[in-house]
């Protein structure tokens, strides 16, 4: 008999996977297990279960409120992850399912914690069940990430000949990997030594057992040759060659065939190539041969090389991304002439940091290609099969970000091209007082000491970098070397906030005001426009608190704190108070109005906070009554007062420096309520016998906790307490004596910004590239996770930082960042950046002010990205250079205004004004010549010297 189960209600299930969610991603570690499940499936559970919700359909409108009939949404069928994998799985267990090697996070597929998983699978049951494990990621390995491919190895039995696919994770250890191996072909451990076979060559895996398959850079279907000595499982032991052949031992590889990727860092995944096979084989030589990405279509046109320079490059699948960055840097003018020479004497094998010479040989032989003349478009399989080799996270044919290539690139360059054989080790010294230009001296002779190569010399600029310490403003001053700029992108580079100002002296009536910042500014921007604004005195300061429930829920004290944390419908007010003030106290004053039962009786049921919070600082230097208090507050509520009151007394204004959070707030409300209610000689007070004895109805709460009532004893002192540095009053405004005063200036406080048409025309705005520069050079606090550690306090410290242009490059490389990154969400801002191409003047943010020379760029090539995360197309603009075929003597630039677009392996000519564009992603500038000497630049002349001409007629 089927069992009978209780059924639960779609708004049941919900609610459970969401506590079981939280509950699960929040205890997320290393080793645990995460389930793929098809989007499709996710997306029919999601509607299904908020099919009782207003405005959740994905296209916008309103979906009806469902109490059953037809109109309500069946309850899914089972889990059903079929589209997910091959029909025909390899027969062979140890490969497991295979997944399609095209699938993306979030359009193909979700992941869920296997709690999550467990319990969906006990509603729906179905299958087929798809577990993957989370392991350490990121260069420092403290990122967790799901492996959704696991390693796929080809093994080769030598000498048998016998072949078996295997799936491993890339954490797994070359010992886990031998073990594997052997139990798949039956063999004796002792017998067999496996090696890594790449390029025609074996390379030795046993030598370090316990090393990670990762850290040995094994890559998604890389070759293992599985040697038996004498060729069989039972034979006797037989010594291996140190060239990887047993005695008997023969080598005969079928080429690794499938294109695909390493599921690299991260929980989401690019789209790849096809499954493995000779099949696959041909689609991925189709791929190249078209030259296109799947994703954009083009016609595929091979376009011969007219002019040197002018070569495409083929599409292996996916590839475009490295396609714009290469072309960009081989016509950079000082990189073409260089790998035209001979370069191969520069070449460093020993730098451990490096590829052994392997990466500039293979992108010097590119480069040579693509400048020879009459060249037809090249497929780049020999640079892509190093690159694998050293950077396996550009593996395989998916698409991957063309900054990060370019960042490998230009480093993996530098170490392999490095002229200093032997680094010496010395130890930076801070600048403790000494002038900038004799520090940043010193650091950049410590840095070529170490570092001297063709790409420092034309890539590699210097910045200051301040730190100061929040506590005993320790200043640090360092200065670093840099390859590239990433400067912030924001969609509007100003904001419009409104906050109230109000007075503690009762000199003005509460007033809004609206005030322009700098969108990523800092709350000191924002005080400083209000303190202009309002006509701010010299002996006054502002202090701006952000209100929530009618209380104040924090003090925006400190300067740096960023305006992006205060968000649209937040609610700002600024208090004006003195500037010179000394041992002193916060009073705050708190509104509270009666709440009624809607009925006959209309009965009191408490007391309830409404209206904005009124702050005065207090002297604590004399005894303060609990009639001076009175006082203060009513002269803090005299431009409320309906009718004209005279005799109010002048109280000593002071300074606090802090105030109570929200939650001790609400406590000390509720004290008062309770206080307030218990005592019979509090009700039914007439307010205007309080306004002729200019006594309101106000409780202070002591250090107990307790309300302490300020209408009788007004000659009693008070005592405050010595821990807090706030004074909290509570004004109880019954319906009496709400007549006397106009309250409506205390009840409506706006939001920091109400948009409008104005609001939303300026957030359309084109965004200068000076302004994103200069967003990068604004000082701010570092980031909780990345604190500095203060010599002088002996504790990390979030230090404020401030960068400073020191020491511009020849070539500078600047990278927009279009695209943020969180576990939760992806996104690609589309901003258009109005970019200079002529003329780009840095002179001014130069902090070097030795450096007399102006600072001009001119724009030569720039890498597009068209499209969304995860997949889109890149393509490169450049303005070619003229090399001639023989060039040996020099670089000459063709002095016109030629661009070029380099989609692939299609090229045409484009006018300058179609440059600039919103999908412009990394620029390349070169320095504009100001003078007739030569560039020297670490002691070698720059290849931008007399032989080259402006770009400018």
């Amino acid at each position: 008999m089927t069992e009978v189960k209780k059924e639960v209600t779609p708004e049941e299930e919900k609610l459970t996977i969401r506590d079981i969610s939280i509950a699960a991603e929040a205890q997320t570690k290393q080793g645990d297990t995460f389930y793929l499940i098809t989007q499709r499936w996710w997306q029919e559970w999601l509607e299904y279960v908020n099919q009782n919700q207003a405005n959740t359909l994905n296209d916008g409108s309103t979906s009806e409120h469902c109490t059953g009939g037809s109109s309500a949404l069946k309850r899914p069928s089972s889990i059903d992850n079929s589209d997910l994998i091959y029909e025909a799985t390899s027969g062979d267990s140890s490969a497991g399912i295979d997944l399609h090697d095209t699938l993306v996070e979030g359009t193909d597929y979700i992941l869920l914690p296997q709690e999550v998983w467990n319990q969906l699978y006990e509603w729906y049951r179905g299958g087929p069940i798809l577990p993957r494990k989370v392991i350490n990621s990121g260069l420092s390995q403290t990122e967790l990430a799901v492996e959704v491919y696991p390693l796929r190895l080809q093994l080769h039995l030598m000498p048998k000949d016998e072949r078996s696919t295997i799936r491993i994770s890339k954490k797994e250890t070359i010992r886990q990997l031998h073990k594997k191996a052997c139990e798949i072909f039956s063999l004796i451990p002792e017998l067999v030594c496996i090696w890594d076979y790449f390029n025609h060559q074996k390379h030795a895996l046993m030598n370090d057992m316990d090393k990670a398959l990762d850290d040995a850079n094994i890559q998604m279907d890389q070759d293992i040759l599985v040697e038996v000595a004498n060729g069989n499982s039972a034979g006797g032991v037989n010594s291996f060659h140190e060239n990887g052949t047993a005695d008997n031992g023969t080598v005969a590889l079928v080429k690794p065939s499938q294109p695909n990727f390493s599921n690299a860092e991260g929980l989401s995944l690019s789209k790849g190539s096809t499954r493995n096979g000779t099949a696959e084989l041909s689609q991925s030589q189709q791929l190249a041969s078209s030259g296109t990405d799947k994703t954009y279509g083009s016609s595929g046109v091979s376009t011969r090389g007219s002019a040197c320079g002018l070569t495409g490059l083929l599409n292996l699948g996916n590839t475009c991304f490295m396609n714009s960055a290469i072309q960009c840097l081989v016509h950079t003018p000082e990189f073409a002439r260089y790998f035209r020479e001979d370069y191969y004497q520069e070449i460093n094998r020993q730098n451990p940091l490096g590829m052994v010479g392997e990466l500039a040989l293979a992108f010097g032989d590119l480069l040579r290609k693509l400048w020879a003349p009459g060249r037809t478009p090249i497929a780049p399989r020999p640079f892509k099969a190093k690159l694998a080799r050293f950077a396996p996270q550009f593996s395989g044919y998916n698409q991957h970000d063309s900054q990060e290539l370019l960042a490998f690139l230009l480093d993996g360059l530098h170490e392999d091209l490095n002229r200093v054989k032997h680094k010496p080790y010395i130890k930076s010294k801070d600048a403790d007082g000494r002038p900038d230009e004799e520090v940043a001296d010193e650091y950049w002779a410590n840095h070529i000491a170490r570092n001297d190569s063709i790409i420092v010399d034309v890539c590699q600029g210097q910045y200051k970098s301040t730190l100061v310490c929040p506590v005993c403003n320790k200043v640090s001053v360092t200065f670093d070397p840099f390859m590239y700029l990433s400067l912030p992108l924001q969609s509007a580079t100003i904001r419009s906030m409104t906050v109230t100002i109000f007075t503690c002296d009762g000199s003005a009536l509460p007033a809004a005001c609206t005030v322009t910042v700098p969108k990523q500014g800092r709350c000191r921007d924002l005080i400083q426009a209000l303190g202009n604004s309002c006509s701010l005195k010299q002996n006054e300061k502002l202090m701006l608190a952000e209100i929530r429930g009618h209380l104040i829920h924090r003090f925006l004290e400190d300067p740096l704190i960023s305006l992006s944390s205060i968000k649209d419908d937040d609610h700002l007010a600024a208090y004006k108070i003195p500037k010179s003030i000394k041992n002193s106290k916060f009073l705050q004053l708190i509104h509270r109005r009666e709440e009624r039962e809607i009925g006959i009786s209309q009965s009191i049921v408490g007391w309830k906070p409404y209206g904005t919070p009124l702050v005065s600082p207090i002297c604590c230097d004399d005894v303060i009554t609990r009639g001076d208090i009175q006082l203060i507050v009513h002269r803090m509520l005299s431009p409320m007062l309906r009718t004209e009151n005279p005799g109010f007394n002048c109280v000593s204004r002071s300074k606090t420096a802090a105030a109570a959070n929200a939650s001790r707030l609400a406590t000390s409300s509720e004290a008062c309520v309770h206080s307030r209610n218990d005592d019979p000689r509090q009700k039914d007070v007439p307010s205007s016998k309080l306004v002729n004895l200019e006594k309101l109805p106000l409780q202070l709460v002591d250090e107990n906790n307790a309300c302490i009532d300020l209408t009788v004893g007004e000659d009693k002192s008070v005592k405050l307490s010595s821990s807090s540095v706030s004074i909290l009053v509570f004004a109880d405004w019954s319906q009496k004596l709400l007549e006397n005063y106009d309250t409506r200036y205390i009840e409506n406080l706006p939001e920091v910004t109400k948009y409008g048409p104005a609001t939303k025309k300026a957030r359309t705005e084109p965004l200068s590239l000076y302004s994103c520069l200069e967003a990068f050079l604004r000082e701010e606090p570092l980031v909780p996770e990345d604190m500095w550690y203060c010599p002088t306090c002996k504790e990390r410290r979030q230090a404020s930082k401030k960068l400073d242009l020191w020491r511009l490059p020849e070539v500078l490389v600047i990278h927009l960042k279009r695209f943020s990154y969180s576990r939760s969400m992806k996104h690609k801002l589309e901003t258009f950046v109005n970019f200079p191409i002529h003329d780009f003047d840095l002179t001014k943010y130069v902090a070097n002010k030795n450096n007399s020379r102006r600072q001009l760029y001119e724009l030569y090539a720039l890498t597009n990205h068209y499209g969304g995360m995860g997949s889109g197309h890149y393509t490169a603009h450049i303005k070619l250079p003229q090399i001639p075929p023989a060039a040996v003597t020099g670089l000459l630039l063709l002095d016109e205004n030629r661009w070029y677009n380099f989609d692939d392996s299609h090229i045409s000519p484009i006018n300058e004004e179609d440059v600039k564009s919103a999908a412009a992603y990394v620029l390349f500038y070169r320095r504009v010549k100001t003078d007739h000497h030569h560039s020297v630049s670490n002691g070698t002349v720059s290849s931008a010297g007399q032989q080259s001409i402006s770009l400018r007629k």
